[in-house]
């Protein structure tokens, strides 16, 4: 229900900028009329009306009236009830200006009158309104639907240098982007964003019956952290069909066919719509605002004003004349030689869309320029139409890498082995093992299979080039679940020149693995320098390459952010977003979303960590149905919602979370999670435990930046002493800004020293980790404060502040208990939260091994401290869930 009723303001969400200028124009003592122009379905009257709610809080009356065609053949029909009763029209001269008279008053009322759709206004009405205007009784508030007609009266009203003008189009993505999560109320998903955006055309209404329809039939859902579409397309309601068809009715017979033509092919040369209907009725179809004319050099080609005028369209064709348009423009595009590089591709679609069969080699060529088009639906659903015994290794691999893009790894799996089995050459087998460990590693989530493939590859092959591009192959996998130290190793036996390399390919693969697999094993500046490299020499080879190039700012994002370089991920991460919407890139959708999640959490931006970890889950699991990602991008939600005090959410996502098999990837990562919630349980211990665990899963996979991460969230956790060696030691064995930076961290915090927690709060600010800067200004003011010195306490309090604004509302134990009580010691301020839960103090002793007495001992320490008698109050003074007991220290 809130929704739904936010769905009726909706257009105003996104159009504040026209309402500024409204409140501009309107305060300036000259102006008579505000006139909104724009064509049907972009919000003219919704915003009209916003502007005359305007006028009436600004101390105008208020009328209203809509003219229509029905009204214009009437004089006055339109504005004949805002007329007082007692004025006489007989005699115009007279009666107009007894009108002005009246509806002033003695009061000297000035009123704003909103005529919807003035461009239907009559003639009178028009004279009057401009009577009434001059006089300056009124001022104007008008929509004029653009491409209408206007006559000389109306043209009076809207001209001039007092009548200011806003011109209202269709919304663009940017929009779109801003309009949808403001009315469902929550972040929206990128595939629901641009399917929704590309179905309406930016029209507000047509956006908005889409959503409610989307809504109604539950294609549109929430899973708890984002809107998506569960559907490939939102649905059309009854009334947007009805919109459409009445739009739709104003084009004659003659020109019926090409909207017809339009909407089973797209686009149409200019030469070819002029075979179905004269130039004169093309030309009035785009005055009408039905089709547009594109110009491309010479060429001129015609195509639907709107995407669903020819969804509609197609609804109502029967089948028999459907089949009889395709083949007539099949055979015209055949006539006149099919030279364009598109034209195989239409014919064998069309062909296929009117007798279900096409050549076997036009349905192949077509399969192939649709691939390289990045429509995977479209070459899969041409590529399947192929008669089996038409079939080829290459046939095959090409249907089997469009279903992996798609992410249906079964079926491609089916098509890629059938490609292995009739594979004649070495070429060909190195071909079909790509693309069969590529389906095993990413869209089907099993390193056995993957890895058992290329090692039959390589007891199949005897070349030395050929087994060394196995090798490299190999490499591949590796990057992606470890042990990262071999994947590098494989990999260095890259070709420099991708040009000379024996397989392009597999090249090209490793070149996108080889930034992510050094920067793993803590060569960061390495890892950020090859994927600058690797991303020029890719942008430069040719098209025929199947892999984008966007592949590599998806690893280059994730060096940047381990090599501490926070902001310069982050705006790689989203210049690599910004390509993978216009693309339809599925695998690096879901990648760099979740690198993006994971910059943001390192930085301590929780809630935008949080959108883009929803995000990838999202296209993880309802658009595109990839389980690998989803572990590590629910624990990611986790982590992120614990972290703002959104502990139902963080329970739900690692849930669901834990149901998923680790995929290896940034190994211990998937338990960020699990830890944060912990903590936010209160449970410091446990967390500590978890965060162990995962450290030694990530060192194990030689995962460096993974283990520095886990390791310093323990030392944020009250285990600085404990993983300080360590840390130490892997600054030897990584380079870049972040090691050190949280090595210094672990280091101040077990010596509680408050310089050396100052000076790493501002080493962190530097690599724009936010809230570790935050957490260590804040334990530094608490240390000072503890040794009574008040003014550099205050001083880094201070900072804390400023660096903690940046965060989104996160909260943290290092935070929350110095802003409490900078008296308390390490294991007071871990005690209380343990208690501030509810925790017995039995059960704290027995997790810190340490004696009831002493834990009671403790605890009684911080409530004095603290001045506070119950264990609700010691939550509510360090800003935690408050537990349901009242009991003191010892229960």
């Amino acid at each position: 229900m809130i929704v739904q009723a936010k769905l009726s303001q909706w257009p105003l969400t996104c159009r504040e900028s026209e309402l500024q200028t409204f409140t501009a124009a309107w305060a300036n003592p000259r102006c008579q009329a505000v006139v909104i122009q724009g064509p049907a379905g972009v919000g003219k009257s919704r915003l009209a009306e916003r502007f005359l709610a305007e006028a009436a809080r600004a101390g105008f009356k208020t009328g209203r009236a809509t003219a229509s065609a029905a009204a214009s053949t009437v004089p006055l029909g339109a504005v004949a009830h805002l007329i007082p009763a007692s004025v006489d029209l007989s005699d115009p001269a007279k009666g107009f200006a007894e009108a002005a008279s009246v509806l002033t008053g003695p009061r000297r009322r000035k009123w704003a009158i909103w005529v919807d759709d003035l461009h239907l206004l009559d003639a009178t009405s028009a004279v009057l309104l401009r009577h009434l205007m001059d006089a300056r009784v009124i001022r104007l508030i008008g929509t004029v639907r653009t491409s209408e007609p206007i006559g000389e009266a109306v043209s009076a009203l809207t001209g001039g240098e007092a009548a200011f003008h806003i011109d209202l189009s269709e919304l663009d993505s940017k929009q779109s982007e801003v309009l949808l999560p403001a009315v469902l109320g929550g972040p929206v998903g990128h595939h629901a964003l641009r399917e929704l955006h590309a179905a309406s055309g930016g029209n507000v209404l047509y956006l908005r019956e889409l959503v409610t329809g989307a809504l109604t039939s539950g294609t549109l859902a929430n899973d708890g952290e984002i809107w998506e579409l569960v559907g490939d397309r939102p649905v059309r309601t009854p009334k947007l069909s009805e919109l459409i068809e009445a739009r739709l009715a104003g084009a004659g017979q003659d020109t019926r066919q090409v909207l017809e033509l339009l909407a089973l092919c797209e686009l149409l040369p200019l030469a070819h719509a002029q075979a179905v209907a004269s130039h004169d009725a093309i030309a009035a179809l785009e005055e009408t605002g039905l089709v547009q004319v594109i110009t491309d050099r010479r060429r001129k080609t015609l195509r639907l004003a709107h995407p669903l005028y020819g969804e509609v369209l197609r609804t109502e064709l029967p089948s028999l004349k459907r089949r009889a348009l395709l083949m007539q423009q099949a055979e015209r595009v055949q006539a006149h030689g099919a030279h364009r590089r598109d034209d195989a591709l239409q014919v064998a679609s069309w062909r296929l869309a009117a007798t279900g069969t096409a050549d076997p080699a036009l349905l192949v060529h077509a399969a192939t320029l649709a691939r390289y088009a990045h429509d995977y639906e479209r070459a899969v659903t041409l590529l399947r139409a192929l008669p089996e015994d038409d079939h080829t290794a290459a046939s095959l691999m090409l249907l089997g890498d469009c279903l992996f893009t798609l992410f249906e790894a079964e079926d491609a799996e089916k098509a890629l082995s059938r490609a292995h089995a009739l594979a004649q050459s070495d070429q060909e087998l190195l071909d079909v093992t790509l693309a069969r460990t590529m389906n095993f590693s990413y869209a089907a989530g099993s390193v056995a299979d993957a890895l058992s493939v290329n090692d039959t590859a390589l007891k199949s092959l005897s070349g030395t080039e050929e087994r060394r591009m196995l090798r490299i192959n190999e490499g591949s996998i590796r990057a992606l679940y470890g042990p990262a130290l071999q994947a590098v190793t494989l990999l260095d036996e890259m070709d420099a020149d991708p040009r000379q390399t024996p397989h392009l390919g597999i090249w090209v693969l490793a070149a996108m693995m080889r930034s992510p697999a050094l920067a793993l094993t803590g060569r960061t500046e390495d890892a950020v320098s090859w994927g600058e490299h690797a991303f020029a020499l890719h942008s430069q080879l040719p098209e025929a390459v199947v892999m984008h190039p966007v592949g590599h700012l998806v690893g280059l994002t994730l060096a940047l952010t381990d090599a501490g370089r926070l902001d310069d991920a982050r705006r790689t991460g989203h210049r690599a977003w910004a390509v993978v919407g216009d693309a339809r890139i599925p695998m690096a959708a879901i990648w760099i979303s979740y690198h993006l999640g994971r910059a943001e959490l390192l930085a301590g931006h929780p809630e935008t960590a949080r959108r883009w970890f929803a995000n990838c889950a999202a296209e993880a699991r309802i658009a595109h149905h990839n389980v690998p990602a989803l572990r590590l991008a629910l624990s990611g939600i986790s982590a992120a919602a614990a972290l703002l005090g959104d502990h139902d959410a963080a329970q739900t996502a690692e849930d669901e979370a834990a149901t998923y098999t680790p995929m290896g990837y940034r190994a211990g990562e998937d338990r960020l999670g699990e830890a944060w919630l912990h903590v936010a349980h209160g449970s410091l211990a446990q967390a500590r435990t978890t965060l162990a665990r995962a450290a030694q899963a990530a060192e194990e996979a030689s995962h460096i930046p993974s283990e520095i991460v886990l390791l310093t969230d323990i030392a944020r956790l009250g285990g600085a002493k404990d993983v300080t060696e360590r840390l130490t030691e892997l600054t030897q064995l990584s380079d870049g800004a972040l090691a050190p930076a949280c090595a210094h961290l672990a280091t101040a915090l077990a010596a509680d020293d408050p310089a050396l927690l100052q000076a790493a709060s501002r080493q962190l600010g530097a690599v724009g980790a936010d809230l570790l800067a935050a957490e260590a200004a804040a334990a530094a003011s608490a240390a000072w404060h503890r040794s009574r010195q008040a003014r550099e306490a205050a001083a880094a309090a201070y900072e804390a502040q400023t660096y903690a604004a940046r965060c989104e509302g996160a909260r943290t134990p290092l935070l929350t208990t110095a802003e409490a009580a900078f008296a308390l010691t390490p294991r007071e301020r871990e005690i209380a939260l343990l208690a501030a839960t509810n925790t017995t103090s039995k059960d704290i002793a027995a997790s810190l091994d340490l004696s009831v007495r002493t834990v009671d001992n403790h605890l009684q320490r911080a409530y004095n401290k603290l001045g506070v008698t119950t264990r609700r109050e010691l939550a509510t003074a360090l800003g935690i869930r408050a537990p349901h007991g009242q009991a003191g220290p010892g229960e």
